[in-house]
């Protein structure tokens, strides 16, 4: 039977820092969903201070929910502009009806 080597630290031999999503977590921040994008920095900004602690397993877990919170702030903005689009164009055509009725 073959042993897998891991280091002293716990982590596997070669294995690359995880994604940390910091410049997406801010972008999501600024321009998306505040509360999802600060959420998303929290976690991002713990994968490279876990890496670098020879937590490998909780880099990977920190990278994998910042990433989740930067993908919800994105399709809350999304939602929150195509609901915006919908009230707009329920309006101009409420407006019209109104128009006409009387």
């Amino acid at each position: 039977m073959e042993q897998s080597y891991t280091s002293p630290t716990g982590m596997p031999p070669g294995s690359p820092r995880p994604k940390n999503w910091l410049v997406e977590s801010i972008l999501v921040t600024l321009f998306c969903c505040l509360p999802f994008g600060i959420v998303a920095i929290i976690n991002a900004a713990s994968v490279n201070t876990k890496y670098d602690a020879g937590d490998y397993a909780g880099a990977q877990e920190a990278s994998a929910q910042a990433g989740k919170w930067v993908k919800y702030g994105l399709y809350a903005a999304i939602a929150q502009v195509a609901l915006g689009i919908i009230l707009s164009v329920m309006g101009v055509f409420g407006g019209m009806m109104s128009g006409l009725a009387s």
